[in-house]
């Protein structure tokens, strides 16, 4: 029986190898340091902060003159809409908008990134009889829209380049 499960494991291995599947490692960055700049949303800079304390060659620092790059995050934007109304004209799907616009240059104004937006979007059904729910979980989406924002930045990080 363990015999017969060796050529599986193996052959399991050699899929996942062939795919290009590979566990996300350290991220190396073109820069030493960076300062995070994003003060109207603290929420999104602590996280975004950890994230790159966590993940990659780079220190975070809290002063901009000791930086090698600034992250300058100037707006962070959630919007709600209707995305579908039943036939007695009440709603029933909503959609999640959050907007993160961002900048990277060196503290000279060179820069690292051009000025770039992520966009990210969830809908949800919504019923009048379960409100309390649908609140949590549109709470619930938007910090995961929050989570998907952080990394998909670290990984645009990934790809400055100092000006020439």
């Amino acid at each position: 029986m363990a015999a017969a499960r060796i050529p599986a494991v193996l052959a399991l291995c050699c899929t996942l190898a062939a795919c290009g599947f590979h566990l996300r490692g350290e991220a190396s960055y073109a820069f030493t340091s960076i300062y995070v700049n994003a003060p109207g949303a603290p929420a999104l800079a602590a996280e975004l902060e950890r994230a790159l304390a966590a993940t990659g060659s780079a220190r975070v620092v809290h002063v901009a003159k000791d930086a090698q790059v600034v992250l300058d995050i100037p707006s962070v934007a959630d919007d709600k809409e209707v995305l579908s109304l039943s036939g007695a004209g009440g709603v029933r799907e909503y959609q999640l908008t959050k907007r993160v616009d961002f900048r990277l240059h060196d503290p000279d104004g060179g820069p690292w990134l051009p000025p770039g937006e992520i966009t990210l979007r969830r809908s949800y059904s919504f019923s009048e009889s379960e409100v309390l729910a649908r609140e949590a979980q549109e709470e619930r989406l938007l910090k995961e829209m929050q989570t998907d924002a952080v990394q998909q930045l670290v990984r645009r990080l990934q790809a400055a380049r100092k000006p020439a």
